[in-house]
């Protein structure tokens, strides 16, 4: 079988089974059965798949079709222009969570400290330290999502040092930034997601407490103790979380309390300036 023919049948496949974008997912499957970069599929559409290669290529379309995402069969997502290893340990990095990172470039330029709280795969924490040059802590209570966030910052050669613990409370240093996207989904709403990220995705990244601001309310706090004067604390936010996350902040020191929203207008980055 050609790799033309192969990417037609299974976005055929994936079609049928309700995938969305079946033959871009069809493609990128291929090329992790080929191990091979895009360009690939355009100069050797006459490639014929060895057993080995149709083997994990019918094995991938088998996932996806089962529900499993893409990302954690290919292990990779791209976010801010890099590439960052994935597994089911830590939620897979959506390009929303940008806006949290453009945001702290834009309003901590300075930082040469800062500290991730609940880092998952490492994003933030490894790309706040790569564009600010700074050195960065990042922590998280799962240590499998550690094991997967401290290979990203070695491949990427980050400066960041990575601490288990529940949220902050292992953390006893000073920052000039904290950053911080936590579970924010209330837990009602978890049977009605996508069975991509019910099924799949690690529901300790997903699930917030009942209202989807609990966890908030306990980071400002720690917050207070570990940033510096000026020094800024940016959240990314769930969609119905501004109030509850805004309450967090009144209780506080807090100035420049500000809403960012994406590029679909939803609420997603809230950020605010300790001045105690």
């Amino acid at each position: 079988m050609t790799a033309k023919t192969a990417v037609q049948q299974g976005s055929d496949l994936l079609a049928g089974a309700g995938i969305p974008e079946p033959r871009l997912t069809a493609e990128v499957l291929l090329l992790h059965a080929l191990h091979k970069e895009r360009i690939y599929l355009f100069s050797h559409p006459e490639h014929e798949l060895s057993t080995i290669e149709w083997i994990h290529y019918g094995r991938y379309l088998h996932e996806r079709m089962q529900g499993k995402p893409t990302q954690y069969i290919t292990r990779i997502q791209e976010f801010y222009g890099r590439p960052f290893h994935v597994s089911p340990s830590v939620l897979i990095p959506r390009p929303e969570t940008e806006h949290t990172a453009e945001q702290a470039l834009r309003v901590a330029p300075q930082t040469r400290t800062l500290l991730d709280i609940g880092t998952g795969s490492g994003v933030l924490a490894i790309t706040l330290a790569l564009e600010l040059r700074a050195r960065a802590v990042a922590t998280d209570l799962s240590l499998d999502a550690l094991q997967v966030a401290r290979r990203n910052a070695v491949e990427l050669q980050a400066r960041v040092d990575f601490v288990q613990c529940d949220l902050a409370s292992g953390i006893q240093a000073r920052f000039d930034l904290v950053v911080s996207n936590p579970p924010y989904i209330p837990v009602a709403e978890i049977p009605g997601l996508q069975r991509e990220v019910r099924d799949f995705e690690p529901h300790l990244a997903l699930v917030g407490g009942v209202e989807g601001t609990e966890l908030y309310h306990r980071i400002v706090p720690q917050a207070e103790r570990l940033l510096k004067p000026g020094g800024w604390l940016i959240f990314e936010i769930g969609y119905l979380g501004e109030t509850g996350v805004r309450q967090a902040f009144a209780q506080g020191p807090w100035e420049d309390v500000t809403l960012v929203h994406d590029l679909a207008g939803l609420p997603r980055v809230l950020r605010g300036r300790y001045q105690p």
